[in-house]
């Protein structure tokens, strides 16, 4: 699909699962499950699906999931057997390489985002995309380094240190990461998170890549927010102030974690959000 300057897909890494109780907070469980079946163990099903943009000069990746070098009980824990192959796996069969992805945006360092930008090498951690500058916030980045003991399991020290070697462009908040991409800044899930934006014809928003602002079509009410947000009323103000720029139906919300639906364009001026147009795949 092309946005703007950039022609923009997804790529689907594979599927992993969440306790449901913690994907949907003080949401009731008989309300969710309409939207997220569980399994025996209260684990929904969700994707991790980045997004590759490319203008002819630049090859972007806009996050890149869980990887492949985690043990056996993490990947248990997770349901991670189902993931089907890692970011350079995908860009692959598109006839491309980690080595030629010019960008890579991580929209936050937890491990479902970030630890595919960590590989071995002969057994030892590497930068997955050697030649890639890495564009995150600064604020995430020393978040990351000294998180709350509320959210330190979703940031794996296996895959911080070894970014330490890679071309670290460490944001300031709100602006252009690149021509026709900006970065949008929500602080509710943590601190630091930065969602991206495509611009679109006439400077409107084209695209924005929601990540955990929004993980999946369900989220979608202001009020269907995260057990693992830290600041859910916060997050309650983030996603109104982006239905206030994008909520006419005319951009496309990538959402990374719904199982089923890569993106949609949706109209919140009523009382629930409705879902315009929704894509399987860009």
């Amino acid at each position: 699909m092309r946005i703007g300057r950039w022609e923009a897909r997804t790529l689907e890494l594979g599927r992993f699962r969440l306790d449901g109780g913690a994907m949907f907070g003080v949401v009731p469980k008989v309300v969710w499950e309409r939207e997220a079946p569980a399994d025996a163990l209260n684990r929904i099903e969700l994707a991790l699906r980045c997004l590759l943009l490319e203008d002819g000069e630049r090859v972007v990746l806009v996050d890149c999931g869980v990887g492949g070098k985690d043990g056996p009980l993490f990947r248990e824990m997770f349901a991670l057997d189902d993931v089907g192959r890692s970011a350079g796996e995908a860009l692959a069969e598109l006839g491309r390489s980690p080595a030629q992805v010019t960008d890579l945006i991580l929209t936050h360092l937890h491990f479902d985002h970030a630890g595919g930008a960590v590989a071995l090498e002969g057994g030892s951690p590497v930068p997955a995309f050697p030649n890639a500058r890495i564009h995150v916030q600064r604020r995430q980045w020393e978040w990351a380094l000294a998180p709350s003991v509320r959210d330190r399991a979703s940031y794996l020290k296996e895959n911080l240190e070894p970014l330490r070697q890679a071309q670290l462009v460490l944001g300031e908040g709100d602006g252009e990461l690149l021509p026709g991409l900006s970065a949008r800044c929500v602080h509710g899930h943590t601190p630091g998170m930065q969602l991206v934006e495509v611009a679109g014809d006439e400077g409107r928003a084209g695209l924005v890549y929601c990540a955990d602002l929004v993980p999946t079509a369900a989220h979608l009410p202001l009020a269907w927010v995260m057990g693992y947000d830290l600041e859910p009323l916060t997050v309650v103000e983030e996603k109104r102030r982006l239905y206030e720029r994008v909520g006419d139906g005319s951009a496309w919300l990538v959402f990374e974690h719904d199982p089923r639906l890569a993106a949609a364009r949706v109209d919140t001026r009523g009382k629930r959000p409705v879902v315009v147009e929704g894509l399987e795949s860009l």
